[in-house]
């Protein structure tokens, strides 16, 4: 691998017009693409092999016509204090607006008037009403003119002193990062410059990262409409694609820096420099990719999409670090190193040349990292203890998990469909903003009439249940449909056991008649989706870390560290959790992070984060412990080797982090809850992982494991293949070259990497 990679560096290095053009070839021609591709129409959310879908694809079977993918909207009232909205005054200026509505669009499939006698929608205490509208077309499809009539509908309405607000999804919009994302960026910005003293330096990993993420996002726009991928997808796929961009391009240019001080040739160290890191970015980004495209184990289309979109922008981060990052060093010359660092160099070449000296590479200094390794072998038992206890503190909220999927209710008080939401739970019930959808198959029923009878009779003896309607047959007669109005909010257990009561007596049914009961709608989905989440992540979490296990035996050739690695990931990844908890669910500090409504995490969240955390965390184990793994193959001691690691990866490593940390929080700046829960997780996960696992709990653990850290048997030594991800072989192969090319310019380059 080391070897391929070596020759890979040189070839982009020299041919780098062409490696450049290629890229930017590419980068020209997805966004021409996505320039010309067709607005992604639909955001489906699907979830196979649960009873809510099978409800929701036999409603669209026997019921032909009415779609489900169009928008709606409900337009609620609430008349001034002391008034009914039923007083003539208001009821006329309610019926206004629904002729107004009518009138307003011709992408408009129904608007239901509320004081229509088959289908009242006015509350019992008289005071509050509402419209519901319904579209022909997706929200995304909603023309301009379209959204306007829907927002001004109710203007004369609140001019007159009644409350009006709108809920639904047609005015929905795609969602806004906010300016915290651009600042993310630049905080990365600044900490490249601090890192290499050098703006060229700096630029270097920005411009091919944002290069990768360019084609990757352009890309997935191009193909949003025929793959039906929502806006998260493309979210999510520049959140990752821009963090491992920046820090797989940090790791290769610093290495390649690394072996300029040592004396090498400028191609020969950016060789190098892609045969040693990029041999390390590219198992990073393996398991970044194995992490990511396992979330297809699931069986969620939509998080299969944004997996496989995020890994595929992974895998460009890659192909990036190891060919256009050694021709853009070709192009950066000298101003790749600090003008301080030329200085002396060049002083120092002089000063050989007066002298006749062979200039050689100087001694290695000390540094903040191998101080801070120092340290933690003198106290590796305190020092793991206290990282250990510390994020099993931070894990405990994680207890209190209670997960779910975000609706109007969880909006900021202050918008609209929230308040629209409230006015509707506080008029007609809490349960009313989550009604559920009641299916009945009657084609193998005996007596139809009775069954519909004694299931709706039975439905509302439950006492989590406010109202049945009556069944609805379709043309055919062999289907009918009711809605289920629970008591209790949606998200609440009690609605949640109210669900299974209604499926259990469906069982009963089909045993006794063969009538077949289905529950669907927004809240049993969401029940369904949790479920399914919860029975996937330990499957998922074998599956992923026992993969990335396995690439990571191959690649330290050891059994202790990739357990140790797995173990670690795991403790990082529930303290982060706790922290979304108690953030997100329990509200603590969440005015800092712009959290308005606590409420229950996101379903997708832990499964989510289990998948992308886990392969960033990967990162920096590769990326710290293949320098302690390449000292101890060249002969160090165990301790020697942690020092060794600490003082070329440790700098490198707290500057990725930090970059990291930067770009995922600037996504907190989100106006969409799930990209503002995503990002917080991600950067809270990144900086536990990176300092306290990574930093601090993997050299106390290898201080104590010393040699047995990285024992491997002899018959699974033989077995694994070897990848040479350290360079030893790349290193013996150019010291021979060196030694039959006899002395001079090459003898100098065969300093030891």
């Amino acid at each position: 691998m080391a070897t391929f990679l070596y020759s890979i560096g040189r070839f982009a290095f020299r041919r780098r017009r062409l490696v450049a053009l290629v890229w930017v070839a590419l980068l020209a021609l997805a966004g021409v693409g996505a320039a010309t591709a067709s607005t992604a129409t639909s955001n489906s959310f699907s979830i196979p092999g649960t009873e809510a879908q099978r409800a929701f694809d036999l409603l669209e079977e026997r019921y032909p016509g009415q779609s489900a993918d169009g928008a709606s909207a409900r337009v609620v009232f609430k008349a001034p204090e002391g008034e009914k909205i039923t007083a003539p005054e208001n009821a006329a200026e309610v019926s206004g607006i629904v002729k107004e509505l009518k009138e307003g669009s011709d992408q408009i499939a129904t608007v239901a008037d509320p004081f229509d006698k088959k289908a009242p929608a006015v509350s019992q205490d008289g005071t509050t009403a509402y419209i519901s509208v319904t579209y022909d077309v997706s929200s995304f499809e909603l023309t301009e003119e379209t959204r306007d009539s829907l927002e001004n509908a109710g203007n004369d309405a609140r001019e007159g002193g009644m409350t009006v607000e709108i809920g639904g999804d047609a005015l929905m919009v795609m969602p806004e990062t906010g300016i915290t994302e651009v600042i993310g960026v630049v905080v990365a910005g600044i900490v490249l410059v601090i890192t290499f003293g050098s703006l060229v330096a700096a630029g270097l990993p920005l411009i091919t990262a944002l290069i990768g993420v360019g084609i990757g996002v352009s890309t997935i726009t191009a193909l949003a409409s025929v793959m039906d991928l929502g806006s998260t997808t493309a979210t999510l796929a520049m959140m990752i694609g821009l963090a491992v961009g920046i820090d797989y391009a940090l790791f290769i240019v610093s290495r390649y820096r690394a072996e300029l001080a040592e004396g090498r040739e400028r191609e020969e160290a950016a060789g190098r420099a892609v045969g040693t890191a990029g041999s390390a970015v590219v198992f990073a980004g393996l398991t970044v990719v194995i992490a990511l495209a396992g979330l297809a184990v699931v069986n969620i289309p939509i998080l299969t999409k944004m997996g496989l979109a995020a890994a595929g922008t992974v895998v460009l981060a890659v192909l990036v670090a190891i060919t256009l990052i050694p021709a853009f060093l070709g192009f950066a010359g000298e101003r790749i190193v600090s003008r301080k660092d030329r200085k002396a160099r060049k002083a120092a070449a002089e000063q050989a040349a007066a002298t006749g000296e062979v200039l050689v590479a100087d001694a290695p200094r000390d540094n903040g990292g191998t101080r801070w390794s120092r340290f933690v072998q003198r106290r590796p038992v305190m020092v793991l203890l206290a990282g250990v206890i510390g994020l099993g503190v931070i894990a405990i909220p994680a207890t209190s998990l209670e997960m779910g999927l975000p609706d109007d209710g969880a909006q900021p008080t202050s918008s609209s469909p929230r308040k629209a939401y409230d006015l509707l739970s506080d008029g007609f019930g809490p349960g009313f903003n989550g009604p559920l959808v009641g299916v009945v198959d009657l084609k193998n029923s005996d007596d139809q009439d009775a069954v519909l009878q004694r299931i709706t009779g039975e439905i509302q003896k439950n006492d989590h249940v406010a109202i049945v309607t009556p069944p609805a047959p379709n043309q055919a007669g062999d289907t009918a449909m009711f809605q289920v109005i629970p008591k209790d909010r949606p998200n609440s257990t009690e609605t949640e056991t109210l669900v299974h009561d209604i499926r259990d007596l469906g069982d009963t049914l089909k045993s006794e008649d063969g009538a077949e009961v289905y529950v669907t709608g927004a809240t049993a989905m969401n029940i369904d989706f949790s479920e399914k989440m919860n029975d996937a992540l330990l499957p998922y979490l074998a599956l992923v870390v026992g993969l990335a296990f396995l690439l990571l035996m191959v690649v330290f050739r050891s059994v202790l560290v990739p357990l140790k690695a797995a173990l670690g990931f795991l403790l990082s990844v529930v303290a982060a959790l706790g922290a979304v908890v108690a953030v997100f669910q329990w509200g603590w500090l969440g005015g800092l992070f712009g959290v308005e409504q606590p409420g229950p995490i996101m379903s997708v969240m832990p499964i989510l984060m289990v998948g992308v955390v886990f392969g960033l965390a990967m990162d920096y184990e590769v990326f710290l412990v293949t320098r302690m793994r390449e000292a101890y193959v060249h002969g160090e001691s165990p301790a020697q080797a942690i020092t060794t690691g600490f003082r070329h990866g440790a700098r490198v490593v707290t500057a990725a982090a930090v970059i990291m940390i930067a770009v995922f929080a600037g996504f907190i700046g989100s106006s969409e809850q799930m990209i503002k829960m995503i990002g917080f997780g991600l950067a809270i996960a990144v900086f536990f992982d990176a300092f306290v696992v990574r930093m601090a709990i993997v050299p106390a653990v290898l201080a104590l494991l010393g040699k047995r850290a990285w024992w491997l048997p002899r018959w699974l030594d033989r077995a694994l293949p070897d990848f040479d991800v350290e360079g030893d072989k790349l290193r013996k192969k150019l010291d021979g070259k060196a030694t039959e090319g006899g002395s001079g310019k090459e003898e100098r380059e065969t300093v030891s990497v």
